[in-house]
């Protein structure tokens, strides 16, 4: 293949950065797209129980593989030519009534490629060494579209990263080739939904597909329900083109619906001063601390326990690290534990989802309401048995996946999310701004512990659970408001007298 040749020759490329235009959006409002994905599982079982026989399952998995190899020729095409995705054309911006220039479209890459590619009745020599028409006869309109999109993104995403690398001077950290294998995408031509009602036998797929000799359509029933029903019919939301998902042992299809959303900027909302602020304090047993707050006073509490998944996560790690160290070194290359690991990963994704539905309900109830969560990065587990330090780093990936899960839930009703400053929130009081201290009650006694379940402070003697008092404190690194506003820059060095 002309892409495996083209590895080789990419050290000589020379990087190019893409540009990217400037969005032209209104001063007071933000407007964004929401997306959402909706999947619809394809029934593989066996036909006598109302599912696909086991040809069907091969057309899709040939109809992948001959994907892949057109989605490699336009990827190893866009690679010999890296100039044209870093060309720049003119245009006129209603906005500035000005003449602009922009970095070219998808859209425009895709009729030149096709133009250089394709043998049409317009054009009937394309270039000799990419002719794509005699590579891959017949190969259908829609697919050949889905495939030339998905390179260009792919080379483009690849050449950014290249440009940003070189100047670096470091050896280490090239950004490698990017790889030809990708779930179809379904334009519309390449598949057909018929959903006429609950019943299995009425409901299916009509899928254009590849057999091995030839293309053909292929019906695939589904397992409808009401619930993708509802999701793909509700209004404001418009919808995408599917991808097919091939597993090992299933398939579906994952229809992804975007909504145009129009929300507050923070700086606006913020002056206003009926504003509603939510903060979310994640934590370990308390998965979220909510605390929302009106006019300086919190209104609503809730508190999203995880219901023993600490410690039942606990035991599976225990169970890792002890077949670990019966199995001994590890060989390279391969993994153990891997039905182990896929369930402690699924409860963990079914946790997130649980916890950011529960804040995007509460976000619900108070329209236009800001969403604060801690500013956390890399929190590297210290301390305690491997298990220990295994099950920490386990609880810190769900406290990443709870935040980005929920930022996509409350963006789809126009809230707003934002990361404060976490500086001292877990050890500064809640009312009075002064340092206190965590204890637990431990046979009717007070115990200062560092991970302390309450707090008392030392100078007001207010106390509360430890992670509520937190939560309201993000209210406070949010306004600037006791210990968090914002401190007068030191002339000390400057040259000026104080």
């Amino acid at each position: 293949m002309l892409y495996l040749r083209l590895i080789e020759q990419m050290s000589d490329i020379c990087p190019l950065v893409a540009g990217r235009s400037g969005s032209e959006a209104s001063v007071n409002r933000k407007m964004g797209q929401a997306t959402r994905t909706t999947k619809l599982l394809l029934e593989l079982g066996a036909r006598a129980e109302g599912g696909a026989n086991t040809g069907k399952r091969a057309y899709l998995e040939e109809t992948a593989k001959l994907l892949d190899r057109a989605r490699a020729f336009y990827m190893a095409f866009f690679l010999a030519h890296p100039n044209k995705l870093a060309e720049r054309v003119s245009y006129f911006s209603e906005h500035h009534q000005e003449e602009r220039e922009r970095l070219i479209s998808p859209n425009e890459l895709l009729t030149w490629t096709e133009f250089q590619t394709v043998e049409t009745a317009e054009h009937p020599h394309p270039l000799p060494d990419w002719n794509f028409s005699r590579a891959f006869p017949k190969f259908p309109v829609v697919y050949r579209r889905s495939v030339i999109k998905d390179a260009i993104g792919r080379v483009r995403s690849y050449l950014s990263n290249l440009a940003n690398w070189h100047p670096s001077g470091k050896k280490l950290g090239k950004p490698g080739l990017p790889g030809s294998s990708n779930h179809p995408t379904l334009y519309e031509g390449a598949f057909s939904l018929e959903l006429d009602g609950l019943d299995i036998r009425k409901t299916f797929v009509r899928l254009k597909v590849y057999d091995g000799k030839g293309w053909t359509w292929v019906n695939y029933p589904v397992k409808y329900s009401r619930y993708f029903e509802q999701r793909r019919t509700e209004p404001g939301w418009e919808q995408q083109s599917p991808k097919l998902i091939l597993r090992q042992r299933a398939a579906e299809l994952h229809v992804c619906q975007t909504k145009e959303i129009k929300a507050k900027k923070v700086k606006e909302s913020k002056r206003d001063p009926d504003l509603v602020t939510v903060a979310v304090d994640l934590n370990v047993k308390n998965l979220a601390v909510i605390t929302v707050r009106l006019r300086e006073t919190i209104i609503q509490t809730v508190f999203v326990t995880d219901h023993g998944l600490d410690q039942h996560r606990y035991g599976h790690l225990k169970r890792i690290a002890k077949k670990q160290w019966q199995a001994g070194k590890p060989v390279k290359g391969e993994r153990s534990n891997q039905q182990l690991w896929r369930h402690v990963r699924r409860q963990n994704r079914d946790a997130a989802h649980k916890v950011a539905r529960a804040i995007a309900n509460v976000c619900a109830k108070y329209p236009g309401c800001v969403l604060l969560f801690e500013r956390l990065r890399k929190i590297a587990p210290k301390g305690g048995s491997k298990t220990h330090r295994l099950n920490r780093k386990q609880a810190n990936h769900l406290r990443g996946q709870i935040n980005q899960i929920t930022r996509e839930k409350a963006y789809t009703q126009a809230v707003v999310t934002l990361e404060v400053n976490p500086w001292q929130t877990s050890q500064r009081c809640s009312r009075c701004g002064a340092r206190g201290e965590r204890f637990s009650l431990r046979a009717g006694r007070r115990e200062k512990t560092r991970g302390g379940k309450l707090f008392r402070c030392l100078t007001c003697g207010y106390e509360a659970n430890a992670d509520h008092n937190a939560s309201v404190n993000l209210h406070h690194s949010f306004y600037g408001e006791l210990c968090w506003h914002r401190k007068p820059k030191s002339t000390q060095g400057s040259g000026h007298s104080p």
